[in-house]
């Protein structure tokens, strides 16, 4: 036979016990969503990170408002190569000066947020994406006879460039350049829209990129869905191509 008041201490025990439990359940969220934000910080800030295209510059292969991932393991890690797509910092007077935007502070929260976690690039204006076309010591020349730029004296036959119709030569204008020390040459896909190496020589570093402005070499188009692609460095196009003694 049960005293009185029973009732009223097994529904004060049960009430605690929820509350108990729902406070474990919020712990338990709130960890995961530590951890999960750390990890993706720490993976955004040593392995991979999203940048999107603001430009045409190289088209078709990326279009304007693209999202790409980009694998910072390259150059630190893993080598660059001629024909990656390569994601740079500006060298010095490749971009225009631009004024940031203002945002609402709650905007600006969200973005910054999201941006440490690797979900958005608001940066990206200040980075450049180009394919890498010659490495430290190449002699990289165009235009031959066939309108192809040639590589250490071996042309080139591009199937990712884009030329106007009627156009065959691969660069509107001809250049002869060796690649210095340490630096790179860099050239967009979209070949007569592209303001790349060939159109910086008045800069400081004359239109060459420092190895140590590269960010990483982009591997996949993310977004939109029906961009999705993985992005090669066409190994035969440059396959002959010994290393530049320049």
């Amino acid at each position: 036979m049960r005293a009185d008041g029973d009732d009223g201490d097994t529904t004060t025990t049960a009430a605690t016990r929820r509350r108990r439990g729902a406070l474990l359940f919020l712990r338990d969220v709130l960890v995961i969503f530590v951890v999960a934000v750390l990890v993706s910080f720490l993976i955004k800030t040593f392995l991979i990170r999203s940048f999107f295209i603001p430009s045409g510059s190289m088209e078709v292969t990326l279009e304007v408002d693209d999202r790409i991932i980009v694998n910072q393991l390259v150059p630190e890690v893993v080598p660059l190569e001629r024909g990656d797509v390569v994601v740079f910092r500006d060298p010095g007077g490749w971009l225009p000066a631009r004024v940031e935007p203002e945002q609402p502070p709650l905007v600006a929260a969200v973005d910054w947020f999201l941006a440490l976690v690797g979900l958005s690039a608001p940066d990206s204006n200040d980075h450049l994406v180009k394919r890498l076309i010659g490495l430290p010591g190449d002699h990289v020349t165009c235009c031959n006879a066939l309108g192809q730029m040639s590589v250490n004296g071996v042309p080139l036959d591009e199937p990712y460039v884009t030329l106007p119709p009627g156009e065959e030569k691969v660069s509107r204008d001809d250049f002869d350049v060796t690649v210095p020390a340490d630096r790179l040459w860099m050239m967009g896909d979209n070949r007569y829209d592209s303001q790349d190496s060939r159109y910086n020589g008045d800069t400081p570093l004359k239109g060459f990129v420092p190895i140590e402005n590269v960010v990483g070499r982009a591997f996949v188009v993310s977004w939109p869905v029906s961009h999705w692609a993985w992005l090669g460095n066409y190994p035969d196009v440059f396959d002959g191509v010994e290393k530049g003694t320049g």
